[in-house]
């Protein structure tokens, strides 16, 4: 994780971690483990719904874990404007659309090796993000994305429900 100008506090993520942490460095974590049996391979907090202003990071982040990204699958619907494509350093990402809902992201590195990542919502609290991530990146996480947001964000599945 990036540099702030607050220590972490013992739980990760410090109380304004979309302010504490640079601009251009993704909010992500991994599961460290080398059996890939669960659902979800970590999670992303990102700060906006803008797919160009967040991706560029977050492609970075896990080439420097995983490897060269080559494609990265999304929900159009739950993004601003989504490219087919987006090019970065130096490289060109392939961006599919799918309609599996705002909850995860597919990464594919090299030809059909994948990986799932939790989105947890930009506006989510720090509190909710952490507890989030750290489900879904647990070792023995047999809890799909959605099922995780709900249990840890019962605040926007009532939003929601509200303003259907």
């Amino acid at each position: 994780m990036a540099e702030s100008d607050s220590p972490t506090p013992p739980k990760l993520l410090p109380d304004e971690i979309h302010r504490a942490v640079n601009p251009g460095t993704a909010l992500l974590r991994l599961r460290t483990t080398h059996s890939r049996e669960g659902v979800l391979d970590g999670a992303w907090w990102p700060r906006s719904r803008d797919v160009a202003a967040e991706l560029p990071a977050l492609i970075q982040a896990l080439t420097t874990h995983l490897g060269p990204v080559t494609r990265v699958g999304l929900d159009k619907d739950a993004w601003e404007e989504v490219p087919t494509r987006v090019v970065v350093d130096d490289r060109v990402v392939h961006l599919d659309s799918f309609p599996a809902g705002d909850d995860t992201v597919l990464i594919t590195r090299g030809d059909n090796d994948h990986f799932a990542l939790l989105v947890v919502p930009p506006d989510t609290t720090p509190d909710a993000a952490r507890d989030a991530m750290a489900r879904a990146v647990d070792a023995g996480n047999v809890t799909r994305a959605a099922e995780i947001l709900v249990a840890t964000l019962p605040e926007r599945v009532t939003h929601r429900q509200e303003s259907a």
